[in-house]
């Protein structure tokens, strides 16, 4: 167990995941209903999308240097953030 990636990994999800969209839906969700219901549910939502995310990377890993999919992700993070900073405020009435 490499416990540094580990943790590295549990910071970056973890502070990536305060405050979004999800999270402020899920906040909604639990005070409608139950708390545990609410809370399983996300919980197994956000496993079910990291699953995703490491099976795609590792298969990805495999035909593409790891270099290559770091630097991908990098400039789609990029190109992202100026696309919803340009488009911030159109289509709101």
């Amino acid at each position: 167990m490499n416990w540094t990636l580990l943790g590295s990994t549990f910071a970056a999800v973890f502070l990536a995941e305060l405050g979004d969209k999800t999270q402020l839906a899920t906040l909604s969700l639990a005070a409608g209903g139950s708390r545990l219901s609410v809370f399983l549910g996300a919980a197994l939502a956000l496993i079910c999308t990291s699953a995703l995310a490491v099976l795609l990377g590792e298969g990805l890993a495999r035909t593409i240097p790891p270099f290559w999919i770091k630097r991908a992700a990098g400039a789609l993070f990029v190109v992202l953030g100026v696309f919803y900073l340009v488009t911030a405020g159109r289509g709101t009435s």
